[in-house]
């Protein structure tokens, strides 16, 4: 049985990933460079998030437009994908949304 707390947990990391899914991507992507696909199903399996491609590949052009992503074309397994890969940029504006999480968690951005 699932307790209350991993319920509100589970929809709350949901509500997230849905409202911030760009700092989502940005998270992952920084661990390892990845490709839509792949990407689609760390989304799923991590946050319990179903993701479309017609919602993440604009997204992810999006980002790539403001460079905070850059992308190369690689062979792999005589398919070419797109890999996605953080720039500084990209590093720092997900660094800064985490600086700034952490001060409203903490509450030092109302006192």
């Amino acid at each position: 049985m699932t307790s209350v707390s991993d319920a509100f947990k589970q929809e709350i990391v949901q509500r997230i990933t849905r409202n911030l899914l760009d700092i989502q991507i940005l998270r992952l992507i920084h661990i390892q460079p990845m490709w839509g696909y792949i990407l689609k199903k760390r989304v799923e399996e991590k946050f319990g998030v179903k993701l479309r491609h017609g919602a993440l590949y604009p997204l992810l052009g999006a980002l790539e437009r403001e460079n905070f992503l850059s992308s190369q074309k690689q062979q792999q397994g005589g398919r070419t994908r797109k890999v996605y890969a953080i720039t500084q940029k990209g590093r720092n504006y997900a660094q800064s949304y985490q600086d700034i999480i952490k001060e409203q968690i903490e509450g030092s951005d109302i006192k």
